[in-house]
C-alpha cells in the first residue's frame, strides 16, 4: 500500500541528522565504545551518589537494556579503572575547577573521570575524540550547560596528559591555516 498523499504529492522526506533535539547522537549512530561510555557514566553516577560497590553496580548495569551492544571490555576498564583511581583522577581535575569538587554535578564529575582516565590509559583514542565523547555524555545526561564545563576542564588537562599529541595537532592546525590559498 502506498502512503496517503495530499493533493497527489508526497510530503517532503524529513532529513535524518543523527542527533536528538538536545544535540546528542541518536542511539543508532553510536559505536560500541560510545555505548560503553554511557553505561560507565551511569554506573559511576551510582558510585558517586550512592557509594554503591563496584561489583554490585557492574551486575546491575550489565542487566540494563542495550548493554549487549556496548564494548564490554571498554566498559570494564572505565568503571573499575575510574573507581580504583578516583583519588588520582580527582587530584588532576581539582586544579581545573572554579569551585569545590563537592559542588560539581555527579554526571559532570563522572564524565570528567572518564575523560581523564581515557587520556591516561586509552592511547588508541585520540584526545579530541575523548573530549568530544565526554561532551556528548554531558549533553545527553547532564544539566543544561554541563557539557561546557566538562569541555573546559578536559581541554585544560589535554596538554598536560597528552602533551605530544596535542602539540602535534596544534602545529598541524597552525601550518594548515597559514598555507597560501
Amino acid at each position: 500500500m502506498s502512503e496517503p498523499t495530499q493533493g497527489g504529492k508526497r510530503p517532503p522526506r524529513q532529513p535524518r541528522t543523527g542527533t536528538t533535539s538536545t544535540g546528542a547522537r541518536k542511539a543508532a549512530s553510536k559505536s560500541g565504545r560510545s555505548r560503553a561510555r554511557e553505561f560507565a557514566l551511569q554506573a559511576l553516577y551510582q558510585h558517586l551518589v550512592g557509594r554503591n560497590d563496584a561489583t554490585a553496580i557492574d551486575h546491575f548495569t550489565r542487566d540494563l537494556t542495550g548493554f549487549h551492544k556496548a564494548d564490554a571490555a571498554h566498559y570494564d576498564a572505565l568503571l573499575h579503572g575510574c573507581i580504583r583511581t578516583a583519588d588520582s583522577l580527582d587530584a588532576l581535575i581539582a586544579p581545573q575547577l572554579d569551585r569545590k569538587m563537592a559542588e560539581i554535578s555527579p554526571i559532570e564529575h563522572a564524565a570528567m573521570w572518564i575523560g581523564v582516565f581515557e587520556f591516561q590509559h586509552c592511547m588508541d583514542v585520540p584526545w579530541r575524540v575523548v573530549i568530544n565523547e565526554c561532551i556528548e555524555l554531558a549533553k545527553e545526561f547532564g544539566g543544561t550547560d554541563g557539557h561546557k564545563y566538562v569541555n573546559g576542564v578536559l581541554n585544560g588537562l589535554a596538554p598536560q596528559l597528552r602533551a605530544a599529541e596535542v602539540a602535534a595537532d596544534k602545529s598541524s592546525d597552525s601550518s594548515s591555516n597559514s598555507a597560501p590559498a
